[in-house]
């Protein structure tokens, strides 16, 4: 793609570096930032910037949050005892858009995956363990994709808990091998919590 401006190619390379975002697509979001007014552009700019420099991750659960505690970690209405473990934020988000499920998340952080070179201590793993040795629990539902990586982390999260002699469920595979999360309707997804199982009953004997 050929620029008139070094200017416009700098701005569509750093479009360009977001996932999902092609050149021409990065040239088409840089032109429509190029035809706002200087107001508009810097409070899309400073936005990102405070978004950087402010956001937390809950001190509780993981997941992203303005505060030391995320809202779902302070709600009182939420079942406390109920702990749904995903991959990250973005699984938070996609179980909230069912409005099937009323307890409280653990967000690991990734998957582990030895081929990235990411194992057991790169994710929040022991902070998962430490919330089930000093908060009631009453059952771990482990929400996670279904693929290599996630049936991995799903039978090492399994080993780490089993002797705590807590229910620990797993969603049902209404979701196709290979899929993710965050991409299953919400019906679907919906229907996955609801009708989740033992893990244990998805295991080959």
């Amino acid at each position: 793609m050929n620029f008139s401006s070094k200017l416009l190619e700098d701005a569509v390379n750093e479009f360009g570096k977001l996932p999902g975002i092609g050149q021409k697509t990065a040239l088409r979001l840089v032109l429509h930032l190029l035809n706002k007014e200087q107001t508009e552009v810097a409070q899309f700019g400073n936005t990102l910037i405070k978004l950087k420099n402010e956001i937390k991750k809950c001190s509780v659960c993981g997941n992203i949050a303005d505060h030391e505690c995320c809202t779902i970690c302070i709600a009182t209405k939420r079942e406390k005892e109920v702990i749904c473990v995903v991959e990250d934020t973005r699984d938070v988000m996609a179980i909230e858009n069912t409005n099937q499920y009323f307890g409280v998340y653990h967000v690991l952080g990734g998957l582990i995956s030895p081929m990235d070179g990411i194992g057991p201590s790169d994710l929040n793993i022991e902070g998962l363990v430490e919330r089930v040795k000093t908060s009631p629990v009453k059952e771990i539902i482990l929400a996670l994709s279904a693929n290599m990586e996630g049936d991995t982390t799903l039978f090492y999260l399994h080993k780490k808990l089993k002797d705590f002699n807590i229910p620990i469920t797993t969603i049902a595979r209404g979701i196709a091998f290979g899929g993710e999360l965050e991409y299953a309707d919400e019906v679907t997804l919906g229907r996955s919590i609801l009708t989740r199982v033992p893990y244990e009953n998805t295991l080959i004997k």
